[in-house]
């Protein structure tokens, strides 16, 4: 098993361990606090404070540079809710036990990509290659199926630990042979030469991002929570009808053009309140199944450590 992972893994587990029994300590908030980085999965909810959707809601967005501070700060108590791949989820789940699924917001169809440089043309010539990739679990997902796909592992290649805002400047100083990213660096990338060799499209349905609740937040905040969920779905009915007003909305704080914006939603699925019901219901909870997939590769991967305790992590109660 490449030490990488081996490393990789044992920190993970050590840090939410850590950090969980850190965070049992912090004092009751005055707000509740949601915590996301930049990505256009997430982005719904900032366009749904900029359209007024949030007026007198006591509720704070905090915007953190990647994902892997998110989930700091989630775990450290320091935020209530927090937008977070399905993957690193699964990894709170053993450690923080009471966190709980209330919205999917978007499942990637072309949204999480590997941007390779000028003259690799495909997955197999990145063999001995330099990739960066984020060091959290979905980074190190990823880039493991990626490499699954193409008949390849994480032995040919050679993975620099690099957070997402440090990918176009290792790209352009020809630090990395390719990066492991997403919206709105992929853009980025794209401008300045870099080709896309794969994406999530190849895998489809197993890149899925949520928005949790530590469990002891929910019971004081459900209208909170419900008006927040509503919000999005307005949001998302916005961006569906009025796309080029949306867009330049967003556009300011994706700081790509509104042109940039709306291409980057071709990748991505933002299933609505029936979808969501259907993933997260009693009756048919579809996103078991992704749960249950999620986790046979993790631990494959040794970025899990033992069954993660999942079956009662998702709920529809706060959905319209």
């Amino acid at each position: 098993m490449c030490s990488f992972m081996k490393v990789f893994a044992r920190c993970f587990f050590v840090v939410v361990v850590l950090s969980c029994y850190a965070g049992c300590q912090q004092p009751p908030p005055t707000a509740l606090r949601i915590g996301t980085n930049v990505w256009p999965g997430y982005e719904p909810l900032y366009l749904a404070k900029a359209q007024g959707y949030y007026k007198n809601l006591h509720v704070r967005f905090v915007e953190y540079p990647s994902t892997i501070e998110v989930l700091r700060a989630f775990k450290n108590r320091n935020l209530e809710a927090a937008a977070l791949p399905l993957d690193e989820v699964i990894g709170l789940c053993r450690s923080c036990p009471d966190v709980k699924i209330i919205l999917v917001t978007d499942i990637s169809h072309g949204g999480d990509v590997i941007i390779a440089q000028q003259g690799i043309e495909s997955v197999e010539e990145l063999r001995g290659k330099r990739i960066a990739v984020e060091s959290y679990a979905l980074g190190a997902y990823f880039i493991s199926r990626a490499l699954e796909v193409h008949g390849m592992n994480l032995r040919d290649v050679s993975i620099v630990p690099l957070e997402v805002d440090e990918h176009k400047e290792a790209f352009l100083q020809d630090r990395v042979d390719a990066a492991v990213t997403f919206e709105p660096i992929r853009t980025k990338l794209l401008a300045v030469g870099g080709k896309e060799i794969f994406s999530s499209r190849e895998i489809p349905g197993e890149i899925v991002d949520a928005l949790v609740v530590h469990e002891e937040a929910l019971e004081g905040n459900q209208n909170m929570l419900k008006k927040v969920i509503q919000g999005w779905f307005n949001a998302v009915a916005d961006l569906e009808k009025k796309p080029r007003e949306a867009a330049a909305i967003m556009s300011k704080r994706l700081k790509i053009t509104p042109n940039e914006v709306l291409a980057s939603y071709d990748g991505l699925i933002l299933p609505g309140a029936d979808e969501n019901h259907r993933m997260l219901g009693k009756k048919d909870g579809t996103l078991y199944g992704n749960l249950a997939r999620l986790s046979r590769v993790m631990i494959k991967y040794n970025l899990l450590e033992g069954e993660p305790l999942y079956q009662n992590l998702l709920t529809e109660r706060f959905l319209p």
